[in-house]
């Protein structure tokens, strides 16, 4: 497992969430390069790695992408076995695949290790399926934020009949729901908003798609979080619910 690159998902934030693949390699790692959003827990699994802090954050400092490739590149040419280590799973708006590519056009032996992504983590802790028979169809992963601020196609989305899971998306809140009303979502559209999902910190707040923007603002959400909009969000309110009172 030397002269290499991992590319490992540490999941959603809760450190059980880790897989036995992403345990290994961190076990066997000299170098990790760990994202912002990773919970440092994590790294009692490679206690004698050099651990590089190489975070990206919206609206904060980040450290540049070409600076992350060309420091993973130094580590690997010297015989190191590299891990580079993100939030959710690194190929769900992680970069993992521009990595690998990157490394791969320089001669590096490149690895993915999948994590749990926050959208499914979140949605489980607050009793939500993703899909349901007769309810949901499918899933839609989606990001708010894009590289060159261009917009999704709203209308698409809204009619898909899939359940919609929006990260990076407290900073627009207001564009996500007028764009999702005027594509034809109805305005009673069960919505989970899900902050730090699977931590112990974890909170959710419940509305419809109408009300989504004053119940965030009530509820005072902070990134990271994600969105679930779907009748699925409304089913797992009810499913929380019923477990309670049993």
């Amino acid at each position: 497992m030397s002269a290499k690159v991992w590319l490992v998902g540490a999941g959603p934030g809760d450190p059980e969430l880790l897989t036995l693949k992403a345990v290994r390699a961190l076990n066997a790692a000299q170098v990790v390069m760990i994202d912002d959003l990773v919970n440092p827990a994590v790294l009692e699994h490679c206690p004698g790695a050099k651990i590089i802090p190489v975070g990206k954050r919206g609206g904060c400092r980040s450290t540049p992408q070409e600076f992350i490739h060309r420091l993973m590149l130094r580590y690997a040419r010297q015989g190191y076995c590299v891990v580079r280590l993100k939030g959710g799973d690194p190929c769900i708006f992680g970069r993992g695949s521009e990595e690998a590519d990157w490394l791969g056009a320089h001669g590096i032996e490149v690895e993915l290790v999948n994590g749990i992504t926050a959208g499914l983590a979140g949605a489980t802790q607050c009793g939500i399926p993703l899909t349901l028979r007769g309810v949901a169809r499918g899933v839609t992963l989606v990001t708010a934020h894009t590289q060159d601020d261009s917009s999704l196609n709203w209308q698409a989305l809204a009619q898909s009949g899939t359940t919609l899971v929006i990260y990076m998306g407290v900073a627009k809140l207001e564009e996500i729901q007028s764009e999702l009303l005027a594509g034809g979502l109805p305005a009673n559209t069960p919505v989970a908003m899900i902050e730090n999902a699977s931590l112990p910190q974890q909170r959710e707040c419940r509305s419809e798609l109408a009300g989504m923007c004053e119940a965030a603002w009530a509820f005072e959400l902070k990134a990271p979080a994600v969105l679930v909009i779907g009748a699925v969000a409304g089913v797992g309110q009810m499913a929380v619910v019923e477990r309670r009172l049993g």
